[in-house]
């Protein structure tokens, strides 16, 4: 490892994802502000947020590179998705996004502390809803309850059940943190997690 990762974010989801690259991490949760600015469209939005929460953490581990990550999802009629944070809402969302097109942007940015060298990009993934019944949306809402989850969905569970067709480069990153584009971003500053992944350990 030539420097110790950080993941900036207190998401569970997105440390889970980091985990799966078998890197040895710790996490922190920066604290931001996240109102858009101006005319900023959804893809500005998620890169600016992903590089202003590496750079939050950068005086307080500066000797890391840390990872920053935004997600910013919008309907193809421009209603913007959010954490729905409770059930009625939920239902309202997934109501409104049924037979819908959903698109999720991704910021993604690796910042080194101790140079300031930074990568970023923002990664594009397209979910295609079916057309969904009251009661399907109800029953799934009640058996997954995904309500901390922008869309009031997980894709990693039931709520793949939800669509008709997923379009991306990375599935990861419907969840929160694109992993192929991490690995690349990893690969081009000397680090290649194939040959600097940690053993599983046995169970």
């Amino acid at each position: 490892m030539p420097q110790p990762l950080l993941l900036a974010s207190s998401s569970p989801y997105r440390r889970s994802l980091l985990a799966r690259i078998g890197l040895p991490f710790t996490w922190a949760s920066p604290d931001i502000d996240e109102t858009p600015l101006a005319n900023e469209t959804p893809e500005a939005l998620a890169t600016r947020l992903a590089c202003e929460k590496a750079a939050a953490m950068a005086d307080a581990y500066p000797g890391h590179w840390i990872i920053g990550s935004d997600q910013v999802a919008s309907l193809n009629n421009g209603e913007q998705l959010s954490k729905p944070g409770n059930l009625e809402t939920a239902i309202e969302q997934l109501t409104r996004s049924s037979g819908q097109t959903a698109t999720f942007f991704t910021g993604l940015a690796l910042l080194d502390a101790k140079t300031g060298k930074q990568l970023s990009l923002c990664e594009t993934y397209r979910a295609h809803f079916r057309t969904l019944t009251p009661e399907e949306i109800r029953r799934y809402l009640t058996v997954e309850q995904p309500f901390d989850c922008a869309g009031s969905f997980k894709m990693e569970g039931l709520g793949i059940t939800l669509f008709e067709k997923l379009e991306g480069p990375d599935p990861n990153s419907l969840v929160g943190l694109p992993l192929i584009a991490l690995t690349n971003m990893l690969r081009q500053w000397g680090l290649n997690p194939l040959l600097a992944a940690q053993p599983a350990a046995s169970s």
